[in-house]
């Protein structure tokens, strides 16, 4: 079984920066990938940006582009979600995701590709 912990959200100003961690706990596949989604109040879960570990492919929302840098450390068996120059309108609550094997690229976007989710992690964006 494979639990996922999240970590680093919080209260930050407009502008400001802030780093997610996600770490997928025991037996792991070494050409999984890991996603974050988010949820606002009153609305659907929405994709934010995706990694796979094997060859380090990234896939980013339109919105996040730019702004939002996924990574991943296999030493560490942890990704991360580094996010600048946030707006008020990414005030979510964060998800993160772990594949339980490969996914193909056009892929990486649906939630429906990810078998372990983690609880959720606060992300308010405010002044």
């Amino acid at each position: 079984q494979v639990q996922v912990q999240e970590s680093g959200g919080g209260l930050v100003q407009p502008g400001g920066s802030l780093r997610l961690s996600c770490s997928p706990s025991g037996r792991t596949a070494s050409n999984i990938a890991t996603a974050w989604f988010r949820q606002a109040p009153g609305k659907e879960r929405e994709f934010v940006a995706a990694i796979r570990w094997s060859g380090g492919h990234t896939a980013y929302a339109d919105s996040v582009k730019g702004r939002f840098a996924i990574s991943r450390d296999s030493a560490k068996n942890t990704a991360y979600l580094q996010m600048n120059s946030l707006l008020p309108e990414d005030t979510a609550v964060y998800y993160c995701s772990a594949s339980r094997w490969g996914v193909i690229l056009s892929a990486l976007r649906d939630p429906a590709s990810y078998l372990y989710w983690g609880q959720g992690t606060q992300v308010t964006v405010s002044s």
